[in-house]
């Protein structure tokens, strides 16, 4: 029997706790916007960590003016973020981080867990990623009762603001790329279990087209058709530039306009855009300002986008490789066979390893349905994958496993 055997036992015999506690924490409201929910689910996270470290710190985020704003107007006051560290002057130093905001308003039907059947339960954020502060929760449960806890430092951080870019928390997580050797992510594993290698770069955007209103039958030729205009931008956006390769984008949303016979003064657009490079990136943003620049030379036609790149795109470079390595590994030894794949999906792991800081950040659970109603966990994951984060804290702690940032 392995000499980390009995600290991994401890997670087995979490398991009727764990479905508890991630039901209690699912069924709790906490969409990005949802102030007194994420101020619920603060609490509740008080209580399940509180047994590291009384001193945990509440932090304020302050507010901001989301960029998918129509207007610019009144900012939101974002939720508190949760920061604990154990073992300051330990070394290597790890930092674990997960965040417990939903894309769940608390007017959308999907608010409540569901049991599909023996293994998979459904609800708001079982995978993304209350699963995930699960996995966190356990996994430093186990390794904080193994006897090398002292043998390296973590620090762990809970952010309310991730799904929308984790605009209030930044300066926090830069800190943390700075200070720590190891960063470690609990969003959920792709849906076959295995771990994220690279990611794409992820940005949001915003594009106002103001024109001229005026009477559509009796002087349809004094107005200037913002609509028009609009659908004229959006084609123009779609025909991207040549050499992008690893560039996506997506029209989510368009408004403009009021009764037919007015002819439309105002019209807005919401989108995305995925890069997979910085090269990429540099061509969009030129390719956005051309078109605005042609669009806006129109007489009675002017345009105006907000927003921009959150999360740069995160390649799979040499230290990021040898961390999937080592996780491939610890997986190993668990029965667990675990390979890296690509993902257009963003988070804060863009960002760290943006900062310098070598990051897996998909050690969550496993599931699908993710920022849909369908959402669900697979149950036996959240074992699975506490136990490959405890296990590889462990050998790391006790020299097992060398890694130098």
């Amino acid at each position: 029997m392995s000499i980390f055997s009995p600290y991994l036992n401890y997670i087995d015999d979490q398991a009727s706790i764990m479905e508890e506690l991630l039901i209690t924490w699912a069924n709790i409201n906490s969409f990005s916007y949802n102030a007194a929910g994420l101020d619920r689910m603060l609490s509740a996270l008080e209580d399940a960590f509180r047994p590291f470290n009384r001193d945990m710190q509440k932090i304020e985020l302050g507010s901001y003016q989301p960029i998918d704003s129509p207007e610019k107007g009144e900012e939101i006051t974002l939720g508190r973020a949760l920061s604990l560290r154990k073992n300051i002057a330990g070394k290597p130093q790890i930092f674990l981080c997960c965040h417990m905001d939903t894309v769940f308003p608390p007017n959308h039907q999907f608010q409540k867990c569901v049991r599909l059947d023996d293994d998979r339960l459904q609800g708001p954020g079982v995978a993304d990623a209350k699963g995930g502060l699960l996995v966190m929760l356990k996994a430093l449960e186990a390794f904080e009762r193994s006897p090398w806890a002292n043998e390296l430092g973590w620090e762990a951080l809970i952010n309310p603001d991730e799904e929308v870019g984790s605009p209030g928390s930044k300066l926090l997580l830069e800190r943390a790329a700075r200070a720590n050797d190891i960063g470690l992510i609990f969003e959920p594993s792709l849906s076959d279990g295995n771990l994220v290698g690279a990611r794409r770069g992820s940005g949001n955007f915003v594009v106002m087209v103001k024109g001229q209103a005026a009477h559509a039958g009796r002087e349809p030729h004094i107005g200037r058709n913002a609509i028009n205009a609009l659908a004229e931008f959006i084609v123009q956006l779609n025909l991207l530039p040549p050499g992008a390769l690893g560039l996506t984008l997506n029209v989510g949303y368009i408004e403009g306009g009021g009764p037919v016979n007015v002819v439309p003064d105002r019209a807005i657009c919401k989108f995305n855009v995925r890069v997979s490079n910085k090269e990429d990136q540099q061509l969009f943003e030129h390719h956005l300002e051309s078109i605005k620049e042609k669009i806006s030379r129109r007489e009675g036609i002017s345009i105006e986008s907000r927003g921009g790149f959150s999360r740069p795109p995160k390649p799979l470079d040499d230290k990021t490789r040898a961390l999937l390595n080592h996780f491939a590994a610890v997986g190993r030894e668990l029965g667990l066979s675990l390979e890296s794949r690509f993902s257009g999906g963003a988070c804060d792991g863009n960002n760290l390893a943006a900062w310098g800081l070598p990051t897996m950040d998909s050690l969550g659970v496993t599931g699908d349905g993710i920022h849909s109603s369908n959402e669900y966990v697979q149950m036996r994951s959240i074992t699975q994958r506490a136990k490959l984060t405890a296990l590889f804290l462990m050998k790391l702690g006790a020299g097992a496993i060398s890694f130098l940032r």
